[in-house]
């Protein structure tokens, strides 16, 4: 969690939680058939946010979706080549994603280097027939040509502002602040 006194409450677990709600029925609606869904979150802030999600869509559509993580350490751009004291966490992809629709879920949109690292991490297990991507706060600044399928609120910051998320699963509360 980034420290200090946020400058702004931008949710509260409750505005929170119906942008959730709000995304997984747009997800309902777009990616039909449901049965061909994986959801990925990306270590740490993505995997609960990808449960919520799948556990949303369970409730209206009775089908329960695989959930599932992966941790983007060694696929960064910014790690120094050959760096041997970085170690990553195995994958937890709960299925083959070959021909699946995996939906890549994390909590903060930024630059768009963290998604492609994902994304590498992702086809290094298999070949989906899409990517799509749900993030909860699209901040903009991007570096890359990235664009999220799926947003919980868009939030315009400047460059030395941060975002926090907290989730009740990791942190003890649910949240979003502008520091």
């Amino acid at each position: 969690m980034i420290g200090g006194i946020p400058k702004a409450q931008l949710m509260t677990g409750d505005v929170m939680n119906r942008a959730l709600l709000r995304m997984a029925h747009e997800m309902m609606e777009q990616l039909d058939p449901l049965e061909d869904v994986v959801f990925v979150g990306v270590r740490r802030k993505g995997v609960p946010l990808a449960q919520r999600l799948a556990d949303n869509i369970e409730k209206f559509e009775d089908i329960k979706l695989p959930v599932g993580e992966v941790d983007i350490t060694m696929f960064r751009d910014d790690r120094a080549p050959g760096d041997l004291t970085i170690t990553a966490q195995a994958q937890k992809l709960p299925v083959d994603v070959t021909g699946k629709i995996v939906v890549l879920v994390d909590d903060v949109l930024h630059t768009g280097r963290t998604v492609r690292a994902a994304m590498d991490a992702i086809l290094a297990q298999g070949r989906p027939a899409k990517i799509r991507l749900a993030v909860l706060i699209d901040r903009g600044h991007r570096e890359l040509p990235i664009r999220p399928d799926f947003v919980g609120k868009n939030v315009p910051t400047a460059q030395n502002e941060h975002i926090g998320v907290q989730m009740a699963e990791i942190d003890g509360g649910d949240g979003v602040a502008l520091y």
